[in-house]
C-alpha cells in the first residue's frame, strides 16, 4: 500500500468557506479556532440529531402509553446500547488511527483503515440482524420488564436488530470523517437524518399522510428511515472522492493486519464504555424491583440526563481529533495544549447545562407524563445527575484525549474496576441493604463518576499518553 496519496481536494485550490472549514489542518495555528471548526458542527449535528431527536422521539412514543416508553427507552438504554458500544469502540479506533494518518500525511493509509472498518460493520450487522430474529424475546426478558411491557417491546427489539445498519455505518462513517478532520458533513448528513426519521414516525406510529398506524413498530421503521438515507448521502461522500477520505474498492479487500489493528484500538474503550453500561442495565433491573413507576422514570430519566453529554461529548471528540494529529506530527506539546482548551470549554458549556437540568428537572419530566409518583422519582434521579455532570466534564475530554492518543489501557481498567467493584455494590448497599430504594442507585451512579474521573485524570496527569503513539499498531 503506498504511503501517501495526495487527494483531488488537496490538488486545486479550495475557495469556498465549506471547504476551508472541513480541510482546515489542524496540526497548526490556533487551537481554540481548530477546537471550534471541529466542535461546532459536532455540537449541532449532536443537538440535531441527538438533542431534539430525543425530545421528540420521546413524545411521540408517549402517546402510546406507559409500557412504549418503558419498552422502547430500556431497549434503546440496554440492549441496543450493548452493540452500540461495540460500534463506538470501533469507531474510537478508527478515528484514532485515521486521525494520526492524515497528521503524518499518510492519506492512502486512511483511505484503508476507513475501508476495512467499512467491512467488519457489515459483518458485526449481518450478526445482529440473525441475533434480532432468534432471540428478541429473551434478549428484553434479560431485563425484567412487566409482562405488559415484553407484549408490546418484542416486535421493537426484533426490528431494532434487523435495521442495526443504520445506526452501525452512521457511527463508523462519522468517525472516518471526524478523524479526518472534517466534522462539518456529519451535521449537514444528520439533518437530513433526524427530519426523515420523525417524519418517518410520525406517519408509521399513527397513521399519518396515509401510511399505516403500526404502533411501536413505527417507531423502529421511522428510525430505519433516515437512517437509510443518511447512509445513502455519507456512502456518496467517501466512495464518491469529495472527501479527504475516499473508500475504493480495493480497501474493501479484507485486510487481516489492519483490521487488527483497529480492534487492539477498539476493545479497550469498548469494554470501558461496557462498564458502565452493565451498572445502567443492572440499575435498570432493579428498579423493575421497586414497581413499574420507579422503572418508567427511571426510563424517562436516563433520557433526559442524556441531553448534556449529548452536547458536550461532540466537544470532547473533537479533542481527540487535535489530540490524535498532533501526536501523529510529533507535537507533544499541541496535544497538551488541546487538552487544557478543551477542558475549559467543555467544563463551562457542561456546568450550565448541569445547571439547567437541575432548575428545570420537573418541568422536563411533565413534558412526558403527568404521574405524580413517575415525576417524584424522575426528579430525584436528575438531581443526581446534574451533579454527576460536574465530574463528568472532566471525565469526557480525559477519555477522548486518551483516545485520540491511542492510550486507553489503563484507563479501560480504571472504569471496569470502578463499575465492577464500586457502583455496583454501593448502589445494592444503598438501595437494598439501607433500604434507600431507588435513591441509593442515584447516589452510588454520582459516587461512582466522581472517583472514576479521578483516577482517570491522575493517569492523565503522568504524560504517559503523549509516548502511547510509539507503541500503537500501525497498517501495514
Amino acid at each position: 500500500m503506498s504511503e501517501e496519496r495526495n487527494p483531488k481536494i488537496a490538488e486545486t485550490k479550495t475557495t469556498s468557506f465549506f471547504a476551508r472549514w472541513r480541510d482546515r489542518d489542524h496540526t497548526r495555528g490556533s487551537l481554540l479556532t481548530s477546537l471550534v471548526v471541529l466542535a461546532l458542527p459536532l455540537v449541532a449535528t449532536s443537538l440535531f440529531g441527538g438533542v431534539l431527536f430525543q425530545l421528540i422521539d420521546l413524545k411521540l412514543i408517549s402517546g402510546l402509553g406507559d409500557q412504549a416508553v418503558t419498552a422502547v427507552v430500556v431497549t434503546n438504554q440496554s440492549l441496543r446500547q450493548f452493540f452500540f458500544m461495540l460500534v463506538m469502540g470501533a469507531s474510537f479506533g478508527t478515528q484514532g488511527l485515521i486521525a494520526r494518518s492524515i497528521g503524518e500525511k499518510k492519506l492512502d493509509q486512511a483511505d484503508h483503515v476507513a475501508g476495512q472498518t467499512v467491512l467488519m460493520g457489515l459483518i458485526l450487522s449481518c450478526f445482529l440482524a440473525l441475533l434480532g430474529l432468534t432471540f428478541s424475546r429473551e434478549l428484553l426478558g434479560i431485563m425484567n420488564v412487566s409482562s405488559e411491557v415484553l407484549a408490546v417491546g418484542v416486535p421493537y427489539v426484533r426490528l431494532v436488530l434487523l435495521l442495526n445498519f443504520g445506526f452501525i455505518f452512521v457511527n463508523i462513517f462519522n468517525a472516518i470523517l471526524n478523524g479526518a478532520g472534517d466534522t462539518a458533513t456529519p451535521f449537514l448528513i444528520a439533518v437530513v437524518q433526524t427530519l426523515l426519521s420523525l417524519l418517518g414516525e410520525w406517519c408509521l406510529i399513527y397513521g399519518n399522510l396515509g401510511m399505516p398506524a403500526l404502533g411501536i413498530s413505527g417507531v423502529a421503521l421511522g428510525m430505519g428511515v433516515g437512517q437509510v438515507g443518511s447512509i445513502l448521502l455519507i456512502s456518496r461522500v467517501l466512495f464518491g472522492g469529495s472527501s479527504r477520505v475516499h473508500v475504493r474498492r480495493h480497501h474493501l479487500r479484507p485486510d487481516p493486519a489492519v483490521m487488527k489493528s483497529v480492534l487492539v484500538l477498539a476493545w479497550p474503550p469498548a469494554v470501558q464504555m461496557l462498564g458502565t453500561f452493565l451498572v445502567t442495565v443492572f440499575f435498570i433491573r432493579m428498579m423493575g424491583d421497586f414497581g413499574g413507576k420507579a422503572q418508567t422514570a427511571y426510563s424517562i430519566g436516563l433520557r433526559m440526563g442524556m441531553l448534556a453529554p449529548m452536547i458536550c461529548f461532540p466537544l470532547a471528540g473533537a479533542v481527540a481529533t487535535l489530540v490524535g494529529q498532533a501526536l501523529g506530527s510529533g507535537s507533544v506539546q499541541r496535544a497538551w495544549q488541546a487538552v487544557r482548551v478543551g477542558l475549559a470549554v467543555v467544563c463551562a458549556l457542561m456546568w450550565s447545562l448541569a445547571v439547567v437540568l437541575y432548575v428545570f428537572r420537573e418541568n422536563l419530566l411533565r413534558i412526558f407524563t403527568q404521574d405524580p409518583e413517575v415525576i417524584a422519582i424522575g426528579s430525584r434521579m436528575l438531581t443526581w445527575q446534574a451533579a454527576s455532570l460536574v465530574p463528568l466534564a472532566f471525565s469526557f475530554v480525559f477519555f477522548r484525549a486518551l483516545q485520540g492518543a491511542g492510550d486507553m489501557m489503563v484507563p479501560m481498567v480504571i472504569s471496569v474496576l470502578n463499575a465492577l467493584l464500586l457502583a455496583l455494590p454501593l448502589g445494592i448497599y444503598l438501595a437494598e441493604t439501607r433500604g434507600m430504594g431507588p435513591e441509593g442507585l442515584f447516589i452510588a451512579q454520582f459516587v461512582s463518576a466522581l472517583v472514576g474521573t479521578t483516577f482517570t485524570g491522575a493517569w492523565v496527569a503522568t504524560g504517559r499518553w503523549t509516548r502511547a503513539r510509539n507503541r500503537s499498531p500501525r497498517p501495514t
